[in-house]
């Protein structure tokens, strides 16, 4: 296989597609197919929900995505450049961040420290203390909490630093893996609260995983329906909010 370069060294322009397209995809883990034939887009600034019921596949596509899995077959286009064959890392550099799920911070590092290693690739300390400040101010419980343990916080104040850590990246795209799983309703609400203030920046766009569907498709400007690993539904949020099969499926009506 021929070298792969940095996804950011041609310096195209942009254009107006989609900011991430990925077509036909197939992928899983040794004999196991988990993936099949799977597409999406996703455009600058906007938020996407994918759905679907336990075992469907979301986080193996957002693991596929993120580079961490390699697809059997298909294309993952970013920004216009093939990721597939990528290093995670060159996924990272590209502007692509994963909050996974299950949060896996290091749990004996403080909260700071573990915000710090979102910008581990950033070269100049200058720069990483400006992400800093901007994460205090969007999450000021943060820097309240800043010098305490991480591994001593609540499901959802470390959920927080999870975001936040993605968020340290600058990225380009931010694919969040069960946003809510587990957590107090209030919790939920802050959640919420700050995927809209990062979505109204219009700065990145997000494609969001979550078992409350109710809560996915109010954040979100268009939807993903997974079963078995397949596309079987897709288009604008609030459409799919009222749809009878989506209700049925998911929302017990």
């Amino acid at each position: 296989m021929p070298e792969r370069s940095d996804p950011r060294a041609s310096g195209l322009a942009d254009g107006d597609g989609p900011i991430l397209k990925v077509a036909g995809i197939d992928a899983g883990y040794r004999a196991a197919q988990v993936l099949w034939s799977f597409n999406l887009e996703i455009h600058r600034g906007e938020v996407v929900a994918l759905v679907g019921s336990n075992g469907a596949g979301k986080t193996t596509l957002l693991r596929t995505l993120s580079g961490v899995l390699a697809p059997w077959r298909g294309t993952i286009d970013f920004e216009g450049h093939s990721m597939v064959g990528l290093p995670s890392h060159l996924f990272v550099r590209a502007g692509i961040a994963h909050v996974p799920e299950g949060r896996r911070l290091f749990a004996g590092l403080t909260v700071e420290a573990n915000l710090l290693l979102g910008a581990i690739s950033r070269k100049f300390e200058a720069a990483k203390r400006d992400e800093l400040d901007k994460m205090y101010e969007l999450f000021p419980e943060l820097a309240e909490r800043r010098r305490q343990i991480a591994g001593t916080l609540s499901g959802g104040q470390q959920q927080i630093v999870a975001i936040g850590r993605g968020l340290m990246a600058r990225p380009k795209l931010l694919l969040i893996d069960e946003l809510s799983l587990g957590l107090a309703p209030v919790v939920v609400d802050r959640l919420i609260e700050a995927i809209k203030q990062i979505k109204a920046t219009k700065e990145l766009a997000i494609l969001l995983v979550d078992q409350d569907v109710q809560v996915a498709f109010s954040l979100a400007d268009r939807g993903y329906v997974m079963e078995m690993g397949r596309q079987v539904l897709h288009g604008r949020a609030a459409e799919l909010a009222v749809n009878p099969r989506i209700k049925e499926a998911y929302l017990g009506m």
